[in-house]
Formats: structure tokens, C-alpha cells, sequence
């Protein structure tokens, strides 16, 4: 990002009054060292995925955070799943 990294816009979203500061927040990173997840983790970041992103794992990912989609919803759902298949 051109001013702030990922950690620090956490930060100042985290900061803010509620509910504001409770959006999910998913680290998309290229950052994928021992450790990266645990630390996006510490900085108030809900989730992790590191690059090379595939569909199946960017829609899961994506999906989770989703209040419409949680628990007994999201084991119902039905997704073309045949469309997000590696070619």
C-alpha cells in the first residue's frame, strides 16, 4: 500500500469506535515465512492467505468471515464447485 502496510491500516481500523473497528480483516500477503501467519494474527488481523492464491482456497477463505454465511448455513450451502477447479 502507497502510505500505510497492512499491519498499520489493522491498526487504525481496530481503533475506531465499534462496530466500525469489528470488520474482518483477511492478510493477503506474499509473506508466507515461518511465523507470518502468527504474526498477522498478533496484529489484530482475522485471517491469513499467502500468494499464490488459488480460487477454492480465496472463496473458502473469503466465505468464513461471512455472517450470513456461518455454521449450520455455510454446511448447507451448495457452490459450483466444479468452476473453481485448477485447470
Amino acid at each position: 500500500m502507497p502510505l500505510l502496510d497492512g499491519v498499520e491500516a489493522t491498526k487504525r481500523i481496530r481503533a475506531l469506535p465499534e462496530p466500525k473497528n469489528a470488520v474482518p480483516i483477511i492478510a493477503l500477503t506474499a509473506h508466507a515465512m515461518a511465523g507470518a501467519k502468527e504474526d498477522y494474527l498478533a496484529a489484530e488481523m482475522d485471517d491469513y492467505l499467502s500468494k499464490p492464491v488459488d480460487n477454492i482456497e480465496l472463496f473458502s477463505g473469503s466465505i468464513r468471515w461471512r455472517p450470513e454465511f456461518s455454521g449450520e448455513r455455510l454446511v448447507r450451502l451448495r457452490f459450483p464447485w466444479r468452476a473453481l477447479q485448477r485447470p
